[in-house]
């Protein structure tokens, strides 16, 4: 019998509370599990930690550790809504990039139904003068234009979900579109 294609689920779920993270996380994997993949979580790692450890060490080797999960990975699909400000977590854009740079197809999705302009107060320049992007996309357009390029596609709700980061019905049709 052959393994099933590994999905790496990128986002900013790690930083919710662990049941909420556990909850949203075993539901996309019993998605992909129906569709044929296995969901591979950032937390999919055996690290254990020293009270010896600084900061910066434990991060290098979360880093590090995420990194071989992902390249165990065939694609990926990203949480894009945006987080702590008016765009995707910069980690999990950072995770897509890397997979895309590897050749592999990246799906995202975003909860935000509004364009990166309009979260931005639908401005040609924010306070400082600096110009705001107008591309009438759900966020800054190397994020959407690489996922479109890499074989992917990003799903936006047309409406805002019951949870703020989890849509089941959303991330179902992201797996769907997955390549076989």
């Amino acid at each position: 019998m052959t393994q099933p294609k590994r999905v790496y689920l990128a986002g900013p779920e790690v930083f919710f509370p662990a049941t909420e993270h556990q909850i949203i996380v075993t539901e996309k994997k019993r998605i992909l599990r129906e569709l044929g993949w296995e969901g591979v979580d950032p937390l999919d790692t055996d690290l254990e930690f020293s009270d010896a450890e600084s900061p910066q060490q434990r991060g290098f080797r979360i880093y590090r550790a995420n990194r071989e999960l992902m390249d165990s990975c065939d694609a990926v699909i990203a949480n894009l809504t945006p987080f702590r400000g008016i765009s995707a977590d910069p980690g999990t854009v950072f995770e897509v990039g890397y997979l895309i740079g590897q050749g592999k197809q990246a799906i995202g999705y975003s909860l935000n139904p509004l364009t990166y302009r309009h979260r931005a107060g639908n401005r040609t320049h924010d306070d400082l003068g600096h110009a705001i992007e107008d591309f009438n996309l759900a966020d800054n357009l190397m994020i959407e234009c690489g996922i479109v390029e890499s074989g992917g596609q990003l799903f936006v709700a047309e409406h805002r979900s019951e949870l703020e980061f989890f849509d089941a019905e959303l991330f179902e049709k992201c797996a769907r579109a997955l390549d076989n």
